[in-house]
């Protein structure tokens, strides 16, 4: 397994309000938060670290989709707990979509508009789904896709961590193999750079990090927004 990361504050905000983890070979995960006055960071720093703490006492051993929702779960309680107690904090929430590899397979856990990515025999799949209000759009045939790539409204999430004491979060798995590649990423690589493009990175064997490949592309395409990927090649 060959696992590059990073992140990058972009070119317009002021602060990164995106958080990552990388444990490897098990587990990964990235966070894109949102709220006013560095709250997002606040969301987001609270997922991540509620995932570190129960990931790294699996230590690679079983896991289950339960499990990753037990630290969205967990973590959408301190998020509300957290804002509840400091005013300021008010209205903060964050994404998340993590991966954990054990025995030839990928569980996930997902909840907002990150993103997680699978190649496989050189085709690239988006395995989650944006809870955005866009995406509802394109899928009842509001809009159409194209239509949603530049929609003034494409950042409002219809599911988020850390708003509501009850949310709903999505899980799967899928088996991974020699050759295939995993990309954990935020909106502010997929909203700067096209799947096509994505592809063909994550094709290069050339590009020894690919996840700073990318990063850079969304920079050099604007960087409007925090930019995070992590890419896990087996």
């Amino acid at each position: 397994m060959h696992v590059t990361h990073g992140s990058n504050v972009g070119l317009v905000r002021k602060n990164n309000e995106d958080s990552y983890i990388c444990l490897e070979p098990y587990a990964f995960a990235v966070a894109d938060g949102m709220g006013g006055h560095a709250a997002g960071e606040v969301a987001s720093r609270l997922l991540i670290e509620e995932a570190s703490r129960i990931l790294r006492q699996q230590q690679g051993d079983v896991c289950n989709e339960g499990l990753l929702k037990k630290i969205i779960a967990g973590a959408n309680a301190a998020i509300l707990k957290k804002a509840d107690a400091d005013e300021r904090l008010a209205g903060m929430g964050t994404t998340a979509s993590i991966v954990y590899v054990w025995e030839k397979k990928a569980i996930w856990a997902h909840i907002g508009d990150s993103r997680i990515y699978f190649l496989h025999g050189g085709n690239l799949t988006q395995i989650t789904t944006d809870h955005s209000l866009v995406d509802m759009w394109v899928r009842n045939g509001t809009i159409t896709a194209e239509e949603a790539l530049h929609h003034p409204q494409k950042n409002i999430l219809t599911r988020a961590v850390g708003v509501d004491s009850r949310i709903e979060i999505d899980t799967g798995e899928f088996s991974v193999s020699a050759g295939d590649v995993l990309l954990l990423t935020t909106d502010g690589l997929t909203n700067m750079v096209e799947n096509d493009k994505i592809e063909h990175v994550l094709l290069d064997k050339n590009i020894e990090n690919k996840a700073a490949c990318l990063i850079n592309k969304a920079v050099k395409n604007g960087g409007t927004d925090n930019v995070t990927a992590i890419v896990v090649e087996f």
